[in-house]
């Protein structure tokens, strides 16, 4: 049995054919394309899109409904993908891909060919020719003419013949463009002239100019200075100079290193090559020396100089002269350009990236003690056009007026002119052409073309091409059929909107019957049918037919009513508080037939799930129902939540509340009204209470003294929420603060106000007084007070400072000294009546503009007790090494003046005092160790006592003698026998010599690697018994003791033991260093049993 669904599957695709067959005969296309039609027009072209622009200026939009909210039926989309195809194989006019550059050939290049590339689109593809000079090239008439595509290829290229402007144009059958000018230039450098160059020969201290004369050459060459013999260059300083200009050699004055032989060396910049000229001798003459000149400038920048925007520019200036003229360069009526730079000794100013605003007279001035001479000219920056507007491709229906505008910028100003398929167009008849514009009236298929509009200054010219085309089209829809849902009771509209060209006419009928307007159906403007008040009864098939010259079409709307959707959100307003969750549910009564699609919005906005998920949730419960979940919510979620409920018939959206409680907004800008030396009277406007209101408010400070922001005591206390001023009290005299308010709810507090500006209170009298007044030291009669000073912040004004009042202890009167200083923190008094350690009563108070503030408490200072007056007593000192004394001494008597240390001075005998080293205790030490000195010397000591205000008087010099130094040969031939755990050690015994303290023993160290403990063994023989412990490896050494200290090391001794495993007794082994291998065999032979 076959499947029901196959006719009608068959009959939908028979029906879409046919649809797809009047669209494409349908399409729109020129009335040339009308024509000229022929078999191979259909083929399809792998060439890019380019904008198209309708008559209005604007980028085409499709002027057909394109109803994308309704579902399409198969045929509609099937006829929409081929009317896409068709797009594919639109013909049009060509557009340039690639044009010509500009081309500098090298005549020396192996590649004898040149290329002058073009490359253009188009539908049907394009065909080329080319000018050169403004003259068409005929490749018959030349052999070395050749075309690949659209390049043009030039064989055996010569300057003479082949020099000049190209263009290359492109044409098919919907018109021709010209592409813009390419400049084919050669490059090339000939040889020097081999005549003999004649010798030059000046006095010494003369200018001299050595000419380059260079050979023919294209383009640019860079000169160069051979000095000699190659490659010994002239190096350029302020004394010599090449022109890149003239390509001449400057000397401003000549000096005998100068005499040689001088070779002008050029070379080309784009091939390369380099020739040198013939040599040119420089000579001195021998009648005398150059006397002194003014500078002369022989080579400088032309009176007029022209360049273009974004280029370097250099300007030369160097003159001869005695003695060497110094070069400076300025901008009359201007500044230098920052970004200029000064080269070669100055003389040259390089100005990089050039701009219109460098341009002016530039002055070079060459000056030396004999005096000056300057040179003027003019720089002037031209730019190249540069498009600010162009023509875009443009349709047209015909009779239709088109307005085109190009317009350019560039210096000197552009102007203009058009061009229609690569010929001059003019104002005549029906166009019109004011420079950039151009207007033609009653737009006619003759007018059909590739237009150009040409800007165009002295310095070059930019080409903007357009495609102007006439349609032609008979009606055709690109959606047919449509379906259109309505709803019961809304307005219908069924749009209809044929492509076509002319302009159709429009019919609509419904069945067999023609459409008459009436109070429920209208039939608006832009072809629109109206239905009012729609109903059931209106169900049913419209259809459009439109039709023109060409042919027509017809488009059949289907339209069905259905009953209006009905949306409850609940609830409709709520309360909550910040941090609580809450669940709004929307519900949608609708058509069962239609299917139904919500969206969430918040304040107008659509929620972002994926963005706001830590707060927002979608929940679908019901097919026609679903659930927005708000989580941990913050302020900033209060507001309208919107449902909407859309199907194909209608939309219906429903919105609810959500208040929010939370704690209050900031207050809004603080006011200090009033200010006084301690208070500050402030006003605020209230802020949000968000919903619970507002119980205090709490008012805050900062100073450059506090640690941010400090709450301040204020009048009233409390300040309650329905105020909105208050006193802030207690604040310090003459102190900048800045003042915000904080407002509180039974929810919490919330964020502060905007600080206020920052005022200053007014000045008092100081209130605060000096604090840890004490002092002592100092000098002798000498009374040194010192205080911790007063900061800023309690100064309380202007003027501050401090009155030091003291008194002998027991006297009446109060001695009062101004210290102006804010900063001072001491005070010292002198008076040579007073002896030391005197006792005073001090005080110390304050001050400032307003008058004194309070005294500190009184305390108890003595005045100086003075340097030392006593010597130290009983001086000893002897000697403990070779390098090391020790001495010791007996503090002085008690009394004024008691040392804080000591001073021991020492030197060697037959030395002066001045010559020797001191040395001082740490604190009051009774002994020193003198190291560091040398052996078997006698040294002359002295000791002194020192406190804060100086030294003492010094003890008696007293004498000791440093011990000889010790033996400086270590022990040798160290041998040891180990048995287990023992180790048996002998060696030579040391000898000391003459300058050497005796040898009265040996010290043996044994250390552990790895671990910090060591074992010291002291013997008076040349030998020892060791014991190890258990397992290890360790590292023996041995040194001579003398009365001068330890003598030199001996080499290591390394020992290993097995861990845990201790040695049999009668196991032996028998080792010695190095130096005692022959003594330690014959110790062998003799153990050995």
């Amino acid at each position: 049995m076959g499947s029901p669904w196959k006719p009608f599957l068959l009959l939908s695709i028979i029906t879409g054919l046919s649809d797809f067959a009047r669209a494409v005969a349908a399409r729109p296309i020129s009335y040339a394309a009308v024509l000229r039609m022929k078999a191979d027009s259909s083929s399809v072209l792998n060439s890019h899109s380019r904008p198209r622009q309708h008559h209005s200026g604007e980028l085409a939009t499709p002027d057909w409904p394109a109803f994308s909210s309704h579902p399409l039926s198969a045929l509609s989309l099937f006829s929409s993908q081929e009317d896409y195809r068709s797009e594919e194989i639109e013909e049009f006019g060509p557009v340039f891909i690639r044009e010509p550059d500009d081309v500098i050939f090298s005549l020396d290049s192996d590649e004898k060919k040149v290329m002058m590339h073009c490359e253009a689109r188009g539908n049907p593809p394009p065909t080329y020719s080319w000018y050169i000079n403004g003259t068409g090239v005929d490749a018959k008439a030349d052999y070395r003419y050749s075309f690949i595509d659209g390049n043009f290829i030039i064989t055996n290229a010569s300057e003479s013949s082949d020099y000049g402007k190209y263009q290359c144009e492109a044409e098919n059958s919907y018109g021709t463009v010209l592409g813009r000018e390419a400049l084919l230039q050669f490059a090339y450098l000939g040889a020097f002239s081999g005549k003999t160059r004649g010798g030059v020969s000046v006095r010494e201290g003369q200018g001299v100019v050595l000419m380059c004369t260079p050979p023919p050459h294209s383009p640019e060459i860079i000169y160069s200075w051979v000095f000699n013999e190659f490659p010994s260059f002239v190096a350029e300083d302020s004394r010599r100079f090449i022109s890149q200009d003239t390509g001449n050699l400057y000397i401003s004055k000549v000096q005998p290193s100068d005499v040689g032989s001088y070779i002008c060396l050029v070379k080309n910049t784009v091939t390369n090559a380099r020739v040198l000229s013939p040599p040119t001798p420089l000579t001195l003459k021998t009648d005398g020396v150059m006397g002194e000149y003014e500078p002369k400038i022989e080579v400088h920048f032309p009176t007029s100089v022209l360049a273009a925007r974004g280029v370097t520019v250099r300007l030369e200036c160097f003159a001869l002269g005695n003695p060497v003229p110094t070069i400076t360069w300025r901008k009359i009526n201007g500044n230098i350009p920052k970004k200029a730079r000064l080269r070669k000794s100055q003389a040259v100013l390089e100005i990089p990236n050039i701009q219109l605003e460098d341009s002016g007279t530039y002055e070079c001035k060459a000056e030396n003690p004999r005096g000056g001479t300057a040179f003027k000219g003019h720089l002037q920056v031209y730019t190249l056009p540069q498009w600010v507007r162009m023509i875009n491709d443009t349709q047209m229906d015909s009779g239709e007026k088109l307005q085109w505008e190009c317009k350019a910028m560039g210096r000197p100003r552009p102007t203009y002119h058009w061009l229609l398929n690569g010929l001059p167009l003019t104002s005549q008849g029906r166009v019109e052409i004011v420079n950039g514009e151009l207007t033609i009236h009653r737009v006619q298929q003759a007018d059909s073309g590739m237009y150009q509009c040409v800007a165009a200054n002295k310095y070059g010219a930019i080409y903007s091409n357009a495609e102007l085309k006439i349609l032609a089209s008979a009606p055709v829809f690109v959606y047919n059929p449509i379906r259109v849902i309505a709803t019961l009771g809304k307005d219908v509209l069924l749009e209809c909107k044929p492509r076509a060209s002319p302009k159709p006419r429009i019919i609509w009928r419904r069945g067999d019957r023609r459409i008459q307007q009436s109070r429920r159906i209208m039939l608006l403007r832009n072809n629109t049918l109206r239905i009012v008040n729609s109903s059931r009864a209106d169900e049913g098939n419209y259809v459009c037919r439109a039709e023109n010259q060409l042919g027509s079409a017809e488009m059949t709307a289907v339209l069905w009513v259905k009953e209006a959707m009905r949306v409850e959100l609940s609830p409709s307003r709520v309360e909550v508080t910040v941090g609580e969750s809450v669940v709004l549910s929307c519900k949608a009564t609708h058509d069962t037939s239609l299917d139904v699609a919500f969206q969430w919005l918040f304040n107008q906005k659509p929620i972002n799930f994926q963005q706001d998920g830590g707060h927002f949730e979608y929940i679908q419960t019901q097919s026609s129902t679903v659930d927005l979940m708000i989580r941990s919510i913050l302020l900033k979620h209060a507001g309208k939540y919107g449902c909407r409920a859309q199907t194909s018939a209608d939309a219906v959206f429903a919105e609810a509340e959500l208040l929010v409680r939370g704690p209050p907004g900031p207050p809004g800008v603080v006011i200090v009204e009033e200010i006084t030396d301690a208070t500050a009277t402030l006003s605020w406007t209230r802020g949000l209470d968000n919903h619970s209101p507002i119980s205090t408010y709490n008012l805050q400070a900062r100073s450059p003294f506090s640690l941010g922001w400090q709450t301040v005591k204020t009048d009233p206390q409390p300040v309650t929420g329905d105020m909105e001023s208050a006193m802030a009290v207690e604040l310090n005299p003459w102190v900048e603060y800045e003042f915000r308010v904080v407002a509180s709810n039974a929810i919490g507090t919330g964020d502060p106000s905007a600080p206020s500006r920052g005022v200053r209170t007014k000045e008092a009298v100081p209130s605060v007084a000096p604090s840890n007044v004490s002092g002592g030291n100092g000098r002798r009669h000498e009374l040194v007070i010192s205080w911790e000073p007063v900061s800023e912040e309690f100064q309380n004004g202007e003027g501050f400072g401090y009155i030091v009042a003291f008194r002998a202890n027991g006297t009446r009167g109060w001695k009062e000294k101004m210290v102006t200083s804010a900063d001072s923190t001491t005070y010292k008094y002198r008076d040579e009546t007073f002896p030391p350690l005197t006792p005073f009563e001090v005080k110390v108070g304050v001050y400032n503009n307003k008058g004194d503030g309070p005294f500190s408490k009184v305390v108890i200072i003595h005045s100086a007790e003075g340097e030392p007056r006593e010597a130290p007593s009983d001086v000893k000192a002897y000697s403990i090494s070779s390098s090391e004394i020790r001495v010791t001494w007996k503090p002085p008597n008690p009394g004024p003046g008691r040392p804080r240390g000591y001073e021991v001075s020492y030197w060697k005998d037959m030395e002066q005092e001045e010559s020797g080293a001191k040395q001082r205790t740490v604190k009051n030490e009774t002994a020193m160790v003198l190291t560091g000195l040398e052996g078997n010397s006698l040294y002359l000591i002295t000791v002194k006592g020192f406190n804060s205000i100086g030294q003492g008087p010094a003890t008696a010099a007293v004498t000791a003698n440093t011990r000889k130094a010790p033996p400086a040969q270590p022990p040798t031939n160290l041998m040891w026998i180990q048995e287990g755990n023992n180790v048996s050690l002998n060696w030579d015994p040391v000898k000391a010599k003459d300058n050497e303290s005796d040898v009265i023993g040996y010290m043996v160290l044994l250390k552990q690697e790895g671990r910090g403990h060591n074992q010291v063994t002291r013997t008076i023989n040349p030998s020892t018994m060791l014991s190890l412990p258990e397992g290890g490896t360790y590292i023996i050494e041995v040194r001579a003791l003398s009365e001068g200290g330890e003598g030199a090391v001996s080499s290591q001794v390394r020992l290993v033991t097995s861990s845990g495993v201790r040695a049999k007794s009668n196991e032996r082994s028998v080792h010695c260093t190095p130096q005692g291998l022959t003594w330690t065999a014959m110790l062998l032979v003799l153990l050995v049993p």
